[in-house]
């Protein structure tokens, strides 16, 4: 394990959920195409997983398209469709064949057909994993998913606790995120994971994506790590 100084006795988060904002502004700056940018952040998103399995981490989500981000042009979107057609069950393959199980969050019905068989034979195919998982977030928007989990419940007819609440969510039988990580410059969730963040530590970072290297991640645990997390609780109660 490639565990450097700075993280020696470092408290690893089981949970890291990342929003990966600033991919467009990044190949913008560049005089390069938004899709460059999302090309890149993907390459850059594979990275950090496998230096967060290789830490220790169990779950990574990451934050790949909003239900808001399908209102931008075409041809970005474009791009960005084409990104999973081309390159995403090879990159995701490199990771999960270490043992991980890969889950789509969100209404993927809202993809091109092609894209969706793409995310359900990734599922189907990393099933049998357990302890360790990439939920990637698609076509998803925290409110839908709440109305969605609401819905559900009344159609059952049935009073719900927070823990049968939490098994009608997209997340069900994931741990709720220790840290969110947002790249970007932008200091909110925008509509992430906003049920499961109830007691996230959340993290911000000037850097676009593409730039947010694997010693950007270190530093974010070691803040984590820094943290008292009294999840109500006085010191004296911990």
């Amino acid at each position: 394990m490639r565990k450097n100084k700075l993280l020696q006795g470092v408290k690893i988060p089981r949970h890291i959920a990342i929003i990966m904002d600033g991919n467009g502004r990044w190949a913008k700056k560049r005089m390069m195409p938004r899709s460059a940018g999302h090309k890149k952040g993907m390459e850059r998103m594979i990275g950090l997983m496998e230096r967060a399995f290789e830490l220790g981490v169990q779950y990574i989500t990451v934050y790949a398209l909003s239900t808001e981000n399908l209102k931008r042009p075409k041809e970005e979107l474009d791009g960005l469709f084409d990104l999973f057609r081309n390159n995403f069950r090879e990159a995701f393959g490199k990771v999960c064949e270490k043992g991980v199980r890969l889950r789509a969050l969100g209404d993927v019905s809202l993809l091109p057909e092609d894209i969706v068989q793409v995310l359900r034979e990734s599922e189907k195919e990393t099933a049998k994993y357990e302890g360790r998982g990439i939920n990637i977030a698609v076509c998803y928007g925290a409110r839908d998913e709440i109305v969605h989990a609401v819905n559900a419940a009344v159609e059952k007819g049935e009073k719900v606790t927070e823990e049968s609440f939490a098994q009608l969510l997209y997340t069900k039988d994931v741990p709720d995120p220790d840290l969110i990580i947002r790249t970007g410059k932008e200091v909110r969730l925008s509509n992430f994971l906003l049920y499961q963040a109830a007691y996230a530590e959340l993290y911000f970072s000037d850097k676009m994506f593409p730039e947010f290297s694997d010693k950007d991640l270190d530093k974010a645990i070691v803040n984590y790590s820094k943290r008292t997390r009294r999840f109500g609780k006085t010191d004296e109660q911990l």
